[in-house]
């Protein structure tokens, strides 16, 4: 059961007030998803929620109101929840909400000036202040500086970032389409803003992780890769056989690439034992069907499965899910789910792709310093129009917002962890030894890996069943 106080925190750090009647109310129920269900679902002027909105907003079926399952809901993600890309304008109302929601969450921490207002008004040269705006390029000058060029909805400035200042290696970091405060220096003519610091969106300091009251593990896995000649089904039994021992994993979350697919790449027929695609998932439903009935499984695409490649990709159609066990739910990637209360944000990991070569130092054998990156920038894909294929819908559906407790990616096929401000990453490998393209890109994977996570301790645990 939550606590009162637990209560009113979770809807403080989303803007809103809640009635203690709310309060009271919520703890009766013993549904830990059931705070994110209603600031989901209330209206977006309620400053304060009251008892008057509570019918509105639990569901009803034939008449009979419900709860949904108090274990394992799913917050943002769920089957249709896609956006269809239906105008050009669309892509203009999806900048503008990435801007708007996370320039708000700077905006929350420091007092900023449009940068048209800076420019145009002479009493602000020289005056430290702060402006926010989304990353449109950058490049180092001959003397080894960095210009950046940052546009809100009023204008457009060139900042300069001195590489004799400490806070340097940040603005070297900044990525395309990212959304960031810079606090500095209007130059005298206006036509300069001398950078200081670079403030991202981030994950607050403050941040505390919700803990469940009850005891509940859950196993996190990705990239299984049916079908393919390196998928590893003699390793695959044996974590089949460790579920079926151990009670007390009650989930299992599964980020991604569930089959290997049919002409994701040049030559693949070549490296398959199974070459039909219905046939590919049949077996991976056989292999779901073969674990514990007690499971209750999350089963999230990625880009070797048989949904758009734009993101956020669409749940699995019914045609490819039908061959699933019931205890399964389909989600859409990337998606938010509650087990017990304790978020888990699953997310395949295609964007690794992008940032890697965007990040000076980073590698794909170290993906937990990538989820890491991703939180500070409160998303999964910052750079728009690179490898990752993003469906700009109205609203932007690959922020971080709200922060989970975990970060759940896959793609790499490296396992990695990170815990960044009580957040914690974790990269579970793949169920396939390495590909041809691996061994010749210098890719060595982890395969038959699984992670376990403690949901009343958020401790996590890595199995090996090589």
């Amino acid at each position: 059961m939550l606590e009162s106080a637990e209560i009113v925190q979770r809807f403080l750090a989303a803007k809103r007030q809640v009635h203690p009647e709310v309060v009271a109310w919520i703890r009766e129920q013993s549904d830990p998803g059931l705070v994110d269900r209603i600031l989901r679902e209330a209206p977006e002027d309620a400053v304060v929620i009251s008892s008057a909105m509570i019918p509105s907003i639990r569901p009803e079926r034939d008449g009979v109101r419900f709860l949904a399952d108090p274990h394992l809901e799913v917050i943002v993600g769920a089957p249709g929840s896609s956006d269809v890309i239906s105008s050009i304008q669309d892509y203009v109302h999806y900048f503008r909400d990435r801007y708007t929601r996370l320039g708000g969450l700077v905006r929350s921490r420091v007092h900023s000036m449009p940068i048209e207002a800076l420019v145009r008004t002479s009493r602000y040269r020289q005056q430290e202040c702060t402006i926010i705006g989304m990353v449109v390029d950058g490049r180092t000058t001959s003397k080894g500086h960095r210009l950046v060029q940052l546009e809100d909805p009023t204008g457009v400035i060139q900042v300069l970032f001195n590489k004799n200042r400490p806070d340097f290696d940040q603005a070297e970091r900044l990525v395309p389409d990212e959304v960031v405060g810079v606090r500095g220096k209007l130059a005298d003519d206006g036509s300069l803003f001398y950078g200081e610091q670079v403030l991202r969106p981030d994950v607050p300091v403050g941040n505390a992780p919700f803990l469940s009251k009850e005891a509940g593990r859950a196993v996190l896995i990705s990239d299984v890769h049916v079908g393919s000649d390196t998928f590893l089904p003699e390793a695959w039994d044996r974590f089949a056989d460790w579920l079926g021992e151990n009670d007390e994993i009650g989930y299992l979350l599964i980020a991604g690439d569930l089959v290997d697919g049919i002409g994701i790449y040049p030559g693949q027929e070549k490296e398959l034992t199974i070459s039909n695609i219905d046939e590919q998932y049949a077996e991976f439903g056989r292999m779901l069907r073969d674990l514990p009935s007690r499971l209750r499984i999350v089963v999230a695409p990625g880009n070797h499965d048989v949904v758009r490649g734009a993101e956020p990709q669409p749940a699995l159609p019914e045609r490819f899910a039908a061959h699933l066990p019931t205890n399964c739910t389909i989600v859409e990637n990337p998606c938010l789910v509650s087990l017990q209360g304790v978020r888990v944000l699953m997310y395949h990991g295609r964007s690794i792709d992008d940032l890697i070569p965007l990040l000076p130092g980073t590698t794909y054998s170290r993906p937990g310093e990538l989820m890491e990156e991703m939180l500070k920038r409160r998303h999964l894909a910052p750079s728009y129009g690179r490898r990752t294929p993003i469906a700009a819908a109205r609203t932007d559906r690959l922020l971080i917002d709200p922060v989970p407790e975990v970060l759940h990616t896959g793609h790499v096929h490296i396992m990695g962890f990170c815990q960044y401000r009580g957040v914690i990453g974790i990269n579970a490998g793949t169920w396939q030894s390495q590909t041809a393209f691996q061994k010749q890109m210098n890719i060595n994977p982890t395969p038959a890996r699984a992670v376990s996570l403690d949901l009343q301790t958020l401790a996590v645990e890595a199995f090996d069943f090589s």
